[in-house]
């Protein structure tokens, strides 16, 4: 199967919009509908966009390998249990937002009433969405690549071999030109 110029020019332009809007959804998440889990699986499929427009091994030569994802991941998980046991250093528990009502970084005081919401509050709780966000994409991501490992697929110079044949044969047909 060949894959077509057209396709690869879509991927490779829609994919940074699927990742700022992945991105939009975690930093978000304590606001709207998403997270961390939402906006980490659509950045996921900004990856799995990547492995259907170009062979798997060419996304291993040009992207990044299955072993960098799993180090997302991990940072992803690393920086969770972190924030986590913080609230046992600073104040007395675990997971206790300590970062709430303190007046920095996402430490402004929650509003009380209706109101459109302030990113910057909440808290630890972005904290944990951009950290769960890291893992999913991390781990959705070096899933797809071991998916993608899996399959038998020609390769490009194999592809481009086949392609003349099946032209030709199609001509002797009398196929409309």
């Amino acid at each position: 199967m060949t894959i077509g110029l057209i396709v690869k020019t879509a991927g490779r332009l829609l994919v940074p919009f699927i990742f700022i809007f992945g991105f939009y959804i975690v930093a978000h998440g304590h606001l709207t509908p998403g997270g961390g889990f939402q906006g980490g699986a659509v950045i996921a499929t900004g990856v799995a966009l990547i492995l259907v427009c170009y062979y798997y091994r060419e996304c291993m030569e040009k992207f990044i390998p299955v072993s960098s994802f799993k180090l997302v991941e991990s940072a992803g998980l690393m920086l969770f249990i972190c924030t986590a046991l913080a609230g046992l250093v600073v104040a007395s528990g675990f997971l206790f937002n300590w970062l709430n009502a303190t007046g920095g970084l996402f430490g402004n005081a929650v509003a009380y009433g209706i109101n459109p919401g302030d990113l910057y509050t909440a808290g630890i709780i972005p904290i944990l969405n951009f950290a769960i966000g890291i893992e999913v994409f991390g781990a959705l991501s070096a899933v797809l690549m071991f998916m993608f490992a899996g399959l038998k697929e020609p390769t490009q110079e194999e592809d481009d071999a086949k392609a003349p044949v099946q032209n030709m044969h199609k001509g002797k047909k009398g196929v409309r030109k």
